[in-house]
């Protein structure tokens, strides 16, 4: 019955990201540097899971503490938690947090010790992204006890008119049988009615749920005269969702990649213009005719950051050159791949270099991946530039499309979500913290295990260069 078919509602966060929920950062707080993983909720009201490895020694404590990116909670904090440091590394600190409401929340986290005290705000938006049935197997377990309590309150009841009154050894009479089979059908009648009602209200509630579930941005493209392509983007009606309140993300409202298939060799990061609420329009470069996968990424004036995702057959682009931020690269097909390669080359005759660690990928676990910029001469890269305010830029892309995120050397979070979560004053320091040696790393860990494309955008001497590696990820 479906009373017993019980659903969970699940949660996920959607840090610009697509099938990859856990949020990745490596930041500063004050005086100590801090690897931050969060795991979401997987229910809302939920547990949000927090992993914090210090990079600076001598932090004597961190405290954690959930508040809304925006709105009158986000100025009462409520008391705050204690991350505790592991038993076998005392630079790495665990801790658990609840998030009482859907929407943008931050986490804060305060840091002591040796060296004073320091800061540091991660956005965490949270939203319920589907119902999961309760599991078959313990479904057929709870019904036999279900049938089983039903049957034996109706029998106690019984049993309790019928004999309950009687001396010991004395013989139960003929009007106390039928008082009690009487009790007994009413009883039945009552436990009917009442799982009748639960199943009505539980149905109600699977319905409310089923409306606030996370319902994606729809994505349309269509080619048009002139070589542009344009975007409209549709609500498919999911809480009144606004069109016209993207904020920039690194000076665009909307960073698009679009991968050629089924080889993913070539690559595109563009930046589509507004036209409209909804309404982006992109001029092209040249392009061989094929099909392609486009991702969105857009972030909401309440911090929430969303990921439009379409595909697009396309005849040949005679196209214009790129200009300004807009770049692509070209790699090897992913049937020519080889998952031992660590080499890339680029167009001006230098190469990038993926210093890879030791042992095999694994997923869900927080990695640095570390590339080397060399020139044509094999030394060094010493003409690197800021791209769009930050060293580089990394895709994470599975082959099989289910899994995108769109990666900085600060990690998996939207910068202008952060912005909002920690201020663009503390933004803009971590950018130019940075520097500008020829070595990007970006920290990120896979959402499950597969086989991965990864694409790393960096600037030299004015112009935007891109590798491509593959990687095969473990359980």
């Amino acid at each position: 019955m479906r009373l017993l078919a019980l659903l969970s509602v699940f949660a996920c966060a959607l840090s610009a990201h697509v099938g990859s929920p856990d949020i990745y950062y490596d930041g500063s707080a004050g005086p100590y540097r801090l690897a931050v993983t969060i795991r979401p909720p997987q229910v809302i009201p939920g547990v949000a899971e927090i992993e914090i490895r210090s990079q600076t020694p001598g932090i004597r404590r961190l405290r954690i503490v959930p508040l809304p990116i925006s709105g009158a909670g986000a100025k009462f904090a409520p008391t705050p938690d204690i991350a505790q440091p592991s038993k076998a590394d005392a630079q790495f600190f665990t801790g658990t947090l609840w998030i009482m409401r859907a929407g943008s929340w931050r986490v804060r986290i305060n840091a002591e010790g040796d060296a004073g005290a320091g800061e540091l705000s991660l956005p965490v938006p949270a939203l319920s992204m589907r119902i999961l049935k309760m599991q078959t197997g313990l479904e057929m377990i709870l019904l036999p006890l279900l049938v089983v309590l039903m049957v034996g309150l109706v029998s106690i009841i019984g049993a309790g008119v019928r004999e309950g009154q009687l001396k010991v050894g004395e013989p139960v009479d003929a009007s106390r049988r039928t008082r009690a089979r009487i009790v007994m059908t009413t009883t039945g009648a009552l436990v009917l009615l009442a799982l009748w009602a639960g199943n009505r209200w539980w149905d109600s509630e699977a319905s409310f749920y089923q409306r606030i579930v996370f319902k994606p941005l729809d994505l349309s493209a269509q080619l048009e005269p002139g070589d542009q392509l344009r975007l409209q983007i549709k609500d498919p009606g999911w809480l009144n969702r606004k069109l016209d309140d993207f904020i920039p993300d690194h000076n665009h409202l909307m960073h698009m990649y679009v991968i050629r298939l089924p080889e993913m060799e070539r690559v595109w990061h563009l930046h589509p213009e507004q036209t409209d609420p909804g309404a982006f329009v992109q001029q092209l470069p040249p392009m061989p005719a094929g099909r392609y996968k486009i991702f969105g990424d857009l972030v909401h004036e309440s911090g929430l950051p969303e990921t439009v995702v379409t595909e697009v057959s396309l005849p040949e682009i005679a196209g214009k050159p790129l200009v300004g931020d807009d770049a692509g690269g070209e790699g090897p097909p992913l049937s020519q791949t080889n998952g031992d390669r660590t080499v890339s080359p680029l167009p001006d005759g230098g190469r990038m270099v993926w210093e890879r660690e030791p042992g095999k990928l694994q997923s869900r676990k927080l990695s640095w991946f570390r590339f080397r910029v060399d020139d044509a001469k094999g030394q060094p890269a010493e003409d690197m530039e800021m791209y769009m305010g930050m060293p580089g830029h990394a895709a994470f892309v599975r082959t099989d499309m289910t899994v995108f995120a769109h990666v900085h050397p600060s990690g998996s979070v939207p910068m202008a979500a952060l912005a909002l979560a920690q201020g663009p004053e503390q933004m803009h320091g971590m950018h130019m913290a940075h520097g500008m040696p020829p070595v990007v790393s970006f920290p990120y860990g896979f959402p499950k295990p597969g086989n991965y494309r990864i694409f790393v955008q960096v600037k030299r001497a004015g112009k935007v260069e891109t590798g491509i590696f593959d990687a095969k990820v473990d359980e």
